[in-house]
């Protein structure tokens, strides 16, 4: 499995447009991107405008059809002016998964 950690700071007043833009791409990977197995998006408890995402995908090519999709291009293209500072973003294999059944906040 193959994973990604995106942490996302925006400016100030831009926390709502934000989730709005990450709730666009969640929809697509639920509808278009079986391949994508995990879409979870957090946001920090003490920082309102500090967003994770952390996504699992069943491997690099997975991954990479999601990063080069139009969806994602659309994101980063609401997302940018809203930023404050790069995405810092984390690629990796998972090594340990516990998994429990979740419930669907949105």
């Amino acid at each position: 499995m193959i994973t990604i950690t995106a942490i996302i700071r925006v400016r100030a007043g831009a926390a709502d447009a934000m989730l709005d833009a990450l709730a666009e791409v969640a929809d697509y990977v639920r509808s278009e991107e079986p391949t994508t197995v995990g879409f979870f998006v957090s946001r920090d408890l003490e920082t309102p405008c500090i967003f994770t995402t952390y996504e699992r995908f069943i491997d690099r090519a997975a991954m990479d059809l999601h990063n080069s999709s139009e969806t994602v291009a659309r994101f980063f293209a609401k997302a940018t002016p809203l930023l404050e500072g790069p995405v810092v973003l984390h690629s990796c294999e998972e090594l340990i998964a516990v998994a429990r059944q979740e419930t669907n906040s949105r």
